[in-house]
């Protein structure tokens, strides 16, 4: 038995769910979001929960239902709270800024890089040292947050670089004499 996908999800006021097929659509304040589960899963909506049941005893089946429980609860999380990703800066002259649709970063490379962000996605930087990334997608967020964080990997001697907000950074002693 799984633990996570016998639990059912509760939606909370102002989510509806609709299943067509194998199809769940949660709509919500912030948007719809879909998802298609595997045929071995049966999605069942009950007023206001959503309940996730495996068609069979078989392994892929089991693999499925907790999987699929916790997609269904992002999707519900997702259009009512959204997702949040904070990135920091850290090293001399590390800098970002939204030029229009697109973030700007200073990384120290000899041109600025220019990252377009994604639809679905928005971007904001309350500090130049900060990066902000929001949207109802969890997957997308963190895709987002993660290939903005590749321009410049925090290293371990100085820890200069583009760090997740909660990161810890393990640190290396330098060379000695």
């Amino acid at each position: 038995m799984s633990r996570i996908g016998k639990k059912p999800v509760d939606l909370p006021s102002g989510v509806t769910a609709t299943v067509s097929g194998q199809t769940i659509s949660v709509k919500g304040p912030k948007g719809t979001r879909s998802f298609t589960a595997t045929d071995d899963i049966d999605l069942i909506v009950d007023g206001s929960t959503v309940s996730v049941k495996p068609r069979g005893a078989s392994k892929r089946a089991r693999q499925q239902w907790g999987m699929t429980r916790s997609m269904v609860a992002n999707l519900a999380q997702g259009v009512t709270d959204g997702f949040k990703r904070e990135l920091e800066l850290v090293g001399v002259g590390y800098r970002a800024a939204m030029q229009g649709k697109d973030l700007k970063l200073s990384l120290g490379y000899s041109h600025e890089v220019i990252f377009e962000v994604p639809e679905g996605v928005s971007v904001s930087t309350p500090k130049p040292t900060e990066v902000v990334i929001e949207g109802s997608d969890q997957q997308l967020v963190g895709q987002v947050a993660a290939n903005i964080r590749e321009w410049r990997r925090p290293e371990p001697y100085k820890g200069k670089g583009i760090r997740y907000k909660d990161e810890y950074i393990f640190r290396k002693e330098g060379k000695k004499k």
